[in-house]
């Protein structure tokens, strides 16, 4: 499965990714990269057949993946039965012997029955709205729109089933035959691509055969006072080179060009119907342009590449292919998906209620405790006088002291010494016991962190589970009453780094399994083939902000907030949108008797231009 290159942010290098597969049916994805474009292989389509030398293979999250290694070479052939054995190959040294021939000869024999065509190549006559698909054609006329587009009017000898979008080209340097052009009428399309794209599209020869890949179909109602109302076929490439996007010519041995070549000259111009869209005459007022202002198709080009430019970006999983919802709502369980789409709404509208508690071990969700009833375990817990009897020991130094005006209630700080001296109050760590809600509070400002205990027959004890286990600036830790099995607070002397007091250590030698705090929240997402409900559940990595924080914190909820109106916004329609590209997983949810499928967002994030 092909991709294109693309540059790698940062860097000088090209990164390319392939999915391969031979005899054995079993598929490898390989990782390409190369500080020059034309040393990757050259690919232009699912079937042709490649040869590595200097892959490295390595194990990457518990799946093989290839890798290219110092001396990296490759060929590649066309994957079609019978073609000539013509190669394109990345290395002048690279020896490519008999026995290198014959396999490829084997491959393309098992490919033919083994290996499906790519469903996305289409020709014009089967595209229908809202498909990405990949395209073989002729360029027949070219010409620059604006600085981030451009015109390529190309065909394949087959005719659309709707009309196709017209680009009026009266006040643009047009390169082609215009008359011949028009003798074609409705054989030839108008592509607009894009951005990155454009430097491309320049450089093309007027009559060279092209293979476009993931071209965006789209259905345009064209509505104006001055014009009927139409529904044309739009052809755009979007800048990017996600999915593959991109533009290769292809050399005249290629097999997919004689087939294209047959099929052009077989078109019979007389069956031609002749073509109701005068957009190519120079007469022609009402055709669409950047500059027009008589609709509300004014910025079509902007609109078409902010629709592009996603709010959200992809952490992993780069090789999947996008997959309308749709199809998703038709396949079962379990299966990952790549997806484009709009927020069309999401759950719940109050954003501090999406934070939740989750245990990575059970699974189970709670809510985070409100404040009041923690300080109730606490004011329960100070009814019993600190043991004088447990102060003052090897792993801590104790103060007691006696509130004024609350019944005399007794407060034990014990401070957690390290290598047996005290440290530094932003470096220590102390138990409390007695202490309120707000006492606490004002120490952990004061101190690294904070465990509220009690006193117990034999040592300190931690308070009911449904306290917190530790408290850190504004940050209250809490632990799983299903999955921890409390142990004594003399285990902290196991603890090797008695400054550091990381959560997830203290919780280990405590018999604690930590909750983490995560978003939890209903995003329903559409794409125009289909509407789908997916769970977001996720500590920070999606919002790029902790969930841990965000209820103490007024700026990361306003950041929050910011965010949810920029990928939902809010007294608009969907169509002005931005797009989010997601990582979704599907699994089976059995309620009662019934079964469902359930979706999850996964290794997504929010654009870091947003944040």
């Amino acid at each position: 499965m092909p991709r294109s290159c693309l540059p790698l942010p940062g860097t000088k290098d090209y990164c390319s990714v392939v999915t391969i597969v031979d005899q054995t049916n079993v598929k490898l994805t390989c990782t390409l990269f190369s500080r020059n474009y034309e040393d990757l292989p050259v690919i232009y389509k699912v079937g042709d057949i490649v040869c590595f030398r200097g892959l490295k293979i390595q194990v990457y999250k518990n799946e093989l993946q290839g890798i290219s290694h110092y001396g990296f070479a490759s060929l590649t052939f066309d994957g079609a039965l019978g073609s000539p054995a013509v190669r394109h190959t990345s290395s002048k040294s690279f020896n490519f012997t008999v026995l290198d021939h014959h396999m490829v000869e084997a491959l393309r024999a098992w490919a033919c029955t083994h290996v499906s065509a790519s469903s996305t190549l289409l020709q014009l006559s089967d595209a229908q709205p809202m498909q990405y698909c990949d395209l073989t054609c002729q360029l027949l006329g070219k010409a620059q729109v604006d600085g981030a587009s451009f015109l390529l009017k190309v065909w394949d000898g087959t005719m659309t089933k709707f009309p196709s979008w017209r680009v009026c080209i009266q006040d643009l340097a047009f390169e082609g035959d215009l008359g011949h052009i028009l003798r074609l009428q409705n054989l030839v399309v108008d592509i607009v691509v894009y951005d990155n794209h454009v430097q491309t599209a320049k450089s093309l020869k007027i009559g060279s055969f092209l293979r476009i890949y993931s071209l965006h179909t789209k259905l345009q109602p064209i509505n104006s006072e001055s014009m009927t109302s139409l529904v044309r076929l739009e052809f755009h490439l979007h800048g990017g080179t996600s999915y593959g996007r991109g533009i290769t010519v292809l050399p005249e041995s290629n097999s997919d060009v004689d087939q294209l070549k047959r099929a052009l000259e077989s078109v019979d111009l007389t069956t031609i119907q002749p073509s109701n869209d005068t957009c190519q005459s120079e007469n022609e007022d009402h055709c669409l342009t950047p500059s027009s202002s008589k609709s509300d198709l004014v910025s079509l080009y902007e609109v078409e590449r902010c629709q592009q430019l996603c709010a959200t970006t992809l952490t992993d999983h780069h090789y999947l292919e996008k997959t309308p919802l749709c199809a998703i709502l038709k396949e079962k369980a379990p299966q990952q998906y790549r997806i484009l789409a709009k927020l069309r709404s999401y759950e719940p509208k109050r954003l501090f209620q999406s934070v939740k508690l989750l245990c990575p071990k059970c699974h189970s969700l709670q809510e985070v405790p409100y404040e009041e009833n923690v300080d109730k375990i606490l004011q329960d817990a100070a009814t019993k006088a600190p043991d004088s009897k447990l102060q003052d020991t090897s792993l801590y130094e104790s103060e007691v002291w006696t509130t004024e005006g609350q019944g005399g209630r007794q407060v034990a700080v014990h401070f957690v010494k390290s290598d047996g001296v005290l440290p530094l109050s932003n470096e220590c760590l102390i138990l409390i016991e007695g202490g309120r809600l707000c006492e606490i509070s004002k120490l952990s400002s004061i101190f690294h962190s904070v465990i509220p205990v009690k006193s117990g027959p034999e040592d300190l004890e931690l308070l009911d589970i449904a306290a917190p286990f530790l408290i850190r600036g504004k940050v209250c830790h809490y632990g799983c009453k299903q999955c921890s099995n409390l142990k004594p607070i003399q285990n902290l002397s196991t603890i090797p780094n008695k400054r550091l007091w990381i959560p997830s250590s203290v919780a280990a030698v405590l018999g604690i399994v930590p909750l983490q705090y995560v978003f939890v929240m209903t995003f329903t997402f559409d794409d125009g083939t289909g509407v789908l409900d997916a769970y977001l559940k996720d500590s920070e990595k999606f919002f790029q902000i902790p969930a841990s924080e965000v209820l103490t914190d007024d700026d990361l909820q306003r950041n929050l907030e910011k965010i949810m109106n920029v990928i939902c916004p809010p007294g608009i329609k969907i169509d002005a949108y931005p797009w989010l590209e997601c990582l979704i997983k599907s699994y089976n949810v059995t309620v009662g008797t019934e079964q469902r499928i359930c979706y999850q967002i996964f290794d997504t994030m929010v654009a870091e231009d947003i944040i």
